[in-house]
């Protein structure tokens, strides 16, 4: 019994999303710790660390194939933009157009495609680390590329370890999507019943925004999950386990179109059959079949067997029967309202149909069309003709470029006027909270500064602790699995989490950088 419990535990942990790239990480920022420390050179360890974070940001759902090629063109970007900035540091000017002019054209590469984006920004983020790393080490020595290798290696470290991942666990994302797409559906599914509620008075407007917010989650997953299937599509073959991944794919396409273009006179059939139950049928079979796609969800997720149960079928039977007592009774007044309900039952009908056979996913029948739209370019030609689309004050990409060149040439003057020794944390911070939306840009930064001062707090309460420091490197690298499994999802909560791992990393070098960090973050502002 304890180990079927440990086992599904196991399971679990596995399914979590944040799971695998958190491991990796982990690992990555693990072996630059024991690096640095076995080789007595604990000043390693910021350029180590930020280069695994760098190379972390670039990285984008592929094959593995596909991720190695990726970490090459991103390794050529780090070592260009690197060595570049370590060039121009001594020439003050020089460096800052360099840096504006890398933001600008940076940012426009990113309109090629989403791989394209990640490790354009990944590269914009490594050119600020490499000026931040550049300044404290002109206080040790001022030797050239000496901060440019201690960053690539980092990168290199997480490079190798997402690579090997993806050819060992390649489906693993895939099923992680596919969990996801079908969690969305069952709230999309029960979004949609409310609006059978017999209820006279019910709100159908304020159901159909929520309709639409759910809708919307819907297309982005199914979105996602389409661009992680086309990664392991190779010559128009897959594997097994991909091509039974593309059937559930297929079948959660279905089920969301059949739910959204189903449109029915609610409040008609609410005044007319108020006294019926087949109102109350229609809403619990749709709430039936959105469990089950939630049951699906958490089989694929824990690749375990689903069952869809008996239940639907009798629910379906009983709503069948009641829209047919309601036809019986020959009232010409229900005769386009009946309709209406037999193609629900219908659609209903068919979709109970495809949960049933789901639950053995190699006898889904392929639908006519297998073909799926790839968004992504498939060329070089094809990334160059995207970004020359993009090359006018008409594109937004380029207009977000041009503001960011901006609040990047107004980031550089401030630093030097302000903190010209530590002052790129100004710079980063621009970097990281400029969104192409105004209020997207202004909540980050609330985010950042608040994130920011818990960050301070946090160090502050450890370095009163004054823990040995292998302690110290340990905490440094919780923070940073916590800072990358939250980046997305949380950038007050990631904030406060980078914050603390630079801190100790700069404590283990014996520098107390808390209060010019406090400054430079709140000058930002």
């Amino acid at each position: 019994m304890q180990a079927f419990s440990l086992q599904h535990s196991l399971r679990r942990l596995w399914a979590l999303e944040k799971f695998g790239p958190g491991l990796r990480f982990f690992v990555a920022l693990s072996l630059c710790t024991f690096g640095a420390w076995y080789s007595g050179h604990r000043d390693w360890l910021i350029p180590l660390y930020l280069g695994v974070i760098a190379c972390a940001m670039s990285e984008s759902d592929d094959s593995w194939q596909g991720r190695l090629i990726a970490i090459g063109v991103t390794l050529v970007c780090f070592l260009v933009m690197a060595t570049a900035v370590e060039w121009l540091h001594p020439y003050p000017l020089q460096l800052a157009v360099f840096i504006i002019a890398a933001t600008i054209i940076l940012i426009v590469l990113g309109s090629a495609g989403a791989r394209f984006a990640s490790i354009s920004y990944a590269t914009l983020i490594l050119a600020i680390y490499t000026m931040v790393g550049l300044e404290h080490r002109s206080h040790i020595d001022n030797q050239f590329w000496q901060y440019a290798p201690l960053l690539l290696t980092g990168s290199v470290v997480y490079g190798v370890l997402s690579v090997l991942w993806y050819a060992l666990f390649s489906q693993q994302p895939l099923q992680q999507s596919l969990a996801r797409l079908f969690r969305v559906q069952c709230d999309y599914l029960k979004a949609k019943s409310a609006l059978f509620e017999p209820l006279r008075n019910l709100d159908v407007e304020a159901h159909r925004l929520d309709i639409a917010r759910q809708n919307a989650r819907v297309v982005e997953a199914l979105n996602e999950a389409k661009n992680i299937i086309l990664h392991r599509v190779r010559g128009g073959r897959t594997s097994g386990k991909t091509q039974r991944y593309l059937k559930l794919y297929f079948l959660a396409q279905e089920i969301h179109e059949r739910a959204s273009s189903s449109h029915s006179p609610y409040q008609k059939l609410t005044e007319a059959f108020f006294h019926s139950d087949v109102l109350f049928r229609c809403l619990r079979l749709i709430r039936q079949q959105g469990d089950a796609c939630k049951a699906l969800s958490k089989a694929i997720e824990l690749r375990q067997p689903f069952d869809y149960g008996d239940g639907h079928t009798q629910a379906l039977e009983d709503l069948q029967a009641s829209i047919v007592y309601l036809h019986q009774q020959q009232n010409p007044q229900w005769r386009e309202l009946l309709q209406a309900l037999r193609s629900v039952a219908l659609n209903l009908g068919t979709l109970d149909q495809r949960l049933r056979e789901a639950a053995n996913p190699d006898a889904l029948a392929m639908t006519q069309d297998t073909a799926i739209l790839d968004r992504e370019p498939k060329s070089f030609r094809d990334a160059w003709e995207r970004i020359g689309h993009n090359l006018n004050l008409g594109s937004s990409i380029f207009r977000h470029a041009i503001r960011m060149g901006i609040a990047v040439a107004v980031g550089l003057a401030l630093m030097h006027w302000l903190a010209p020794t530590f002052g790129h944390w100004v710079l980063m911070t621009t970097v990281f909270v400029c969104r192409p939306h105004y209020g997207a840009t202004r909540k980050r930064l609330v985010q950042r500064i608040v994130g920011t001062l818990q960050g301070l707090a946090l160090s502050w309460v450890l370095f009163q602790i004054d823990p040995a420091l292998w302690v110290q490197a340990l905490v440094a690298i919780v923070a940073g699995v916590a800072y990358f499994s939250t980046r997305v999802s949380h950038f007050m909560l990631s904030t406060a989490f980078i914050t603390l791992m630079l801190l100790i990393c700069f404590n283990q070098i014996g520098h107390d950088w808390a209060l010019e960090h406090f400054t430079n973050t709140l000058g930002a502002k």
